[in-house]
């Protein structure tokens, strides 16, 4: 099949969520553009977040597929992770008192396109898919870094949809992780043949709380 876009990432990003056949969360693809001429890198990425409940995330280098990731896929994460993080406590939408998004809750639901190119590639990995220029990471979280600041400051309205997708994300993560938490106590208490009546201690303060030890 041959196929052509003629915005470039952006139609390939609002190809690959047709397939998906999820809803979008911003209505709007983030496109994200810049080149350094001293070190010889650019980077092109077209990104939007869905409905769904799993990343869809392609990185390219000189045009190579690196399904192996690597140095732009890593700049790209951190970037993404730091700067959501950052935008969601300034508004408010994360207190004080509440963890970061992770950013396994932040990319739920993303897809993303990367294409970096460079004068001399380095490639990693047993099938050479793996990028591993170091400058790559550095300049690849910078420019996404200032331009999805950007964006967010701009899209209040569709930020805050992203940001709650994250949220909810976080929220889900954190209770499965307490359903099997109390799955595994549950576990323990009946492969020891211990009575119903009998419960894990749930509070942390030891002026009242005890530990009987008998023979």
């Amino acid at each position: 099949d041959d196929f052509l876009y003629e915005r470039g990432l952006v139609d390939y990003v609002e190809y690959l969520n047709k397939v998906r056949k999820a809803d979008v969360v911003n209505d709007e693809i983030i496109e994200v553009e810049a080149e350094d001429t001293v070190r010889h890198i650019s980077l092109e990425l077209a990104m939007q977040w869905t409905t769904s409940y799993t990343e869809n995330v392609f990185t390219f280098a000189n045009t190579i597929n690196t399904h192996e990731g690597g140095t732009h896929e890593e700049g790209f994460r951190a970037a993404m992770t730091v700067n959501i993080n950052k935008y969601a406590r300034e508004k408010g939408m994360l207190k004080e008192k509440d963890d970061n998004l992770t950013g396994e809750d932040i990319r739920e639901g993303l897809t993303a396109v990367i294409s970096v190119k460079l004068s001399e590639p380095q490639f990693e990995g047993q099938t050479k898919t793996k990028l591993g220029n170091t400058e790559a990471k550095a300049f690849v979280q910078k420019v996404v870094g200032d331009q999805l600041t950007d964006w967010l400051d701009r899209n209040p309205a569709q930020a805050k949809r992203v940001i709650m997708k994250a949220i909810d994300a976080a929220t889900a993560r954190m209770a499965a992780r307490k359903a099997r938490e109390t799955a595994r106590r549950k576990s323990v208490f009946e492969s020891a043949s211990m009575p119903d009546k009998l419960k894990d201690c749930t509070s942390k303060d030891p002026s009242i709380s005890e530990i009987f030890l008998v023979e």
